[in-house]
C-alpha cells in the first residue's frame, strides 16, 4: 500500500507540474508568436479548461495520498521534509483555487465578450500564479528529498 500511495502521489504531481510547465514554456509562447489575440486567447482558455479537468482530481489525489502517508507514520514521526511538502502543497492548492475562481473565470468572460485586452491581462495573471505554483512545487520536491 505505501508503494501505491507514493506512485499515485508522484503521478498526480507530474500531471499538475508537467501541465504547468507545458502551458508556461510551450503553449503560451508558441501561441503568442503565431496567433493574434482573437485566436490565441480562446485557444489558451480552452486548453486551460481541458487541463483543469485533470488538475482538480490531481489535487484531490495529492491531498489524499499525502495526508494518508503522513498519518501512516504519525505526524510526530514524519520527517521535516514531509511537513514542509504538506504545507507547501496546501499553499499551492489555495493559489490554484484563486487562479481558477479569479483570473481563469474572468478570462472565460473576456473571451466570451471578445475583450482581448482584458483576456490578455487575465492570461498574464494566470501565468504569474502558475509560475508561483511551479516554483512552490519544485520547493516541495526539494524539501521531501533533502529533509527526509
Amino acid at each position: 500500500m505505501p508503494a501505491l500511495m507514493k506512485f499515485l502521489h508522484i503521478a498526480a504531481a507530474i500531471v499538475w507540474l508537467g501541465g504547468i510547465s507545458f502551458m508556461l514554456f510551450a503553449l503560451r509562447p508558441a501561441a503568442a508568436a503565431q496567433l493574434p489575440p482573437s485566436q490565441r486567447l480562446p485557444l489558451i482558455a480552452l486548453v486551460l479548461q481541458k487541463f483543469f479537468v485533470l488538475v482538480w482530481p490531481a489535487i484531490a489525489l495529492l491531498l489524499f495520498t499525502g495526508l494518508a502517508m503522513l498519518l501512516a507514520v504519525g505526524m510526530k514521526n514524519a520527517p521535516l521534509g514531509w511537513h514542509l511538502m504538506f504545507g507547501i502543497g496546501l499553499l499551492m492548492f489555495a493559489l490554484f483555487g484563486h487562479l481558477y475562481f479569479g483570473p481563469y473565470r474572468r478570462l472565460k468572460l473576456a473571451v466570451a465578450a471578445a475583450d482581448w485586452p482584458e483576456g490578455g491581462r487575465r492570461v498574464g495573471q494566470i501565468a504569474t500564479l502558475a509560475m508561483s505554483n511551479l516554483v512552490l512545487g519544485t520547493l516541495a520536491i526539494a524539501a521531501v528529498i533533502f529533509w527526509a
